[in-house]
């Protein structure tokens, strides 16, 4: 379970051999969401609206990374680090 970006204290991973869509996961405290990468949506879960408004500002403007990084996890590949929001 990779992590690939981090910022006020809200933690972004992806999965190996995760299941589509492609997407990644937000965890903030004990919460976590799964977020879709295209479109930018919560597939399940929940974060507090404050943490998922951050995630969605994030995911718009790092979505190529995004798509990049669940690409490489297909093949198997390292993801790469993702700059955070600041």
């Amino acid at each position: 379970m990779p992590e690939i970006s981090r910022f006020f204290g809200i933690i972004i991973r992806m999965y190996f051999d995760d299941h589509p869509p492609p997407h990644f996961h937000a965890i903030y405290g004990n919460e976590e969401a799964q977020i879709s990468i295209e479109p930018i949506s919560v597939l399940n879960g929940r974060l507090p609206r404050r943490a998922l408004s951050m995630v969605f500002e994030w995911a718009a403007l790092n979505q190529l990374e995004l798509m990049n990084n669940w690409r490489r996890l297909q093949e198997n590949q390292a993801t790469e680090r993702i700059e955070p929001l600041d």
